[in-house]
């Protein structure tokens, strides 16, 4: 399991997304896939910089794991910001408009969609949400 640590900036979110290229690639990881993670990198590492230390910054860790059989990576997002679970989040109502929808939830949503499974627990101060991305 590789690790990165940095600031919850939303300046930050390209240092993250590149570190986990890196294992997608030595991976051979399908193009589709490594589009649908790094869509979910900028989701939910921009949640964490715009809300879980606010008005603070803080710090986030990063974490890529490598699975087999089957074949799959998990990314696991750590930050000691406010406990929050975005899959208690109502998924929005997409059969509306965008004009008649309310504002947010939209990323979450779609992060949901696009990943094999998420899971998020709040531990010893700390919001763990993990996604994982079948091969």
């Amino acid at each position: 399991m590789k690790k990165i640590t940095t600031e919850a900036s939303i300046e930050n979110v390209n240092i993250v997304t590149e570190f986990v290229d890196e294992h997608l690639e030595s991976m051979n990881c399908p193009m589709k896939a490594m589009m649908q993670i790094n869509i979910a990198i900028d989701e939910l590492f921009s949640n964490i910089a715009f809300y879980a230390y606010r008005p603070d910054k803080g710090p986030v860790t990063v974490s890529v794991e490598v699975v087999e059989n089957p074949a799959a990576v998990i990314i696991t997002f750590i930050d000691q910001g406010i406990p929050y679970d975005p899959l208690a989040t109502e998924d929005p109502d997409t059969t509306l408009s965008a004009d008649e929808r309310n504002i947010g939830g939209l990323g979450i949503f779609l992060v949901k969609k696009s990943m094999d499974d998420i899971t998020y627990e709040y531990k010893d101060g700390q919001n763990i949400l993990k996604i994982k991305k079948n091969m």
